[in-house]
């Protein structure tokens, strides 16, 4: 009977914790369907009384919305592509490869990841300025291809490889990119793919660096987008839900069709750490 007790209130907290987790989705939702004045009624209403579409094609009149879609897939696309080859490339080298320094180097590695991103982005914004990168996918891309965590994770994972095996490949004359590209990424192609998930959303989500680096809509991702069309439709919040639901479906969609690889390549990794 206690049993019983102890699930039924385990899964009343569960469903609690639930609704407030959903219900600022579902509002958003909601409002970006009602009309001006239901959207901002008192007392207020969650379900519109005509669903209005037409918001959806009045915001994107406003807002450039396709050209913000187009840049963040560039962003996180190449962000992500880049980010795991750095990363495989780098545990490989302090997986296998004997040099002077591994040890040294690969501390430091890790002592990166006690950095709070938020103290390296003046230096990195002073680099990028000289560079001339600025209001370019590549400033707002390479600041962040390298990874301490991920590097570390990755290492991890190649190390549970048997050394058996890279003699083995050696005495049948496998080069390391052979070796590396037969062997080492297929034996751990669930890690590289959570890698290359949790960065795609890490770069989708980028806010805080792409506003600091871009000056035109010809460079700006959703995020920063969505923030430029707050300002442009800031009395009507009806088109202000509507805009950013357009910018958080697509993210919404790529986590419910890879939510298990996340869950699960989360838990390994948390495991190995």
């Amino acid at each position: 009977m206690k049993a019983k007790i102890l699930s039924a209130v385990r899964f009343i907290l569960l469903f609690i914790g639930m609704l407030v987790m959903i219900f600022p989705f579902a509002w958003m939702l909601f409002t970006s369907l009602k009309t001006l004045p239901e959207s901002i009624s008192i007392p207020p209403t969650l379900f519109p009384s005509q669903p209005q579409w037409s918001n959806y094609a009045e915001a994107v009149t406003v807002a450039p919305f396709g050209l913000y879609l187009r840049n963040s897939i560039i962003v996180a696309g190449v962000g992500t592509l880049l980010t795991v080859f750095v990363t495989v490339c780098a545990a490989y080298a302090f997986t296998v490869f004997e040099f002077p320094g591994k040890k040294f180097l690969f501390l430091v590695c890790l002592a990166t990841m006690m950095v709070p991103s938020e103290l390296l982005i003046i230096q990195n914004f002073v680099t990028v300025t000289k560079l001339g990168l600025m209001d370019t996918f590549a400033g707002i891309i390479l600041p962040t291809v390298g990874s301490g965590f991920y590097i570390y994770m990755m290492h991890e994972y190649f190390m549970q490889v048997p050394a058996v095996l890279q003699k083995a490949a050696k005495v049948d004359g496998c080069g390391h990119f052979k070796y590396l590209w037969r062997i080492m990424i297929p034996m751990n192609k669930n890690a590289i793919a959570t890698i290359a998930i949790l960065t795609f959303i890490s770069q989708w989500n980028s806010f805080v660096w792409a506003l600091m680096v871009t000056s035109s809509d010809a460079r700006r991702v959703l995020p920063i987008g969505l923030l430029y069309f707050k300002d442009a439709v800031s009395s009507q919040v009806n088109l202000q839900m509507a805009g950013a639901t357009i910018v958080i479906a697509p993210m919404m969609v790529f986590y419910l069709i890879f939510r298990k690889q996340i869950i699960a390549g989360v838990s390994r990794g948390g495991i190995k750490g």
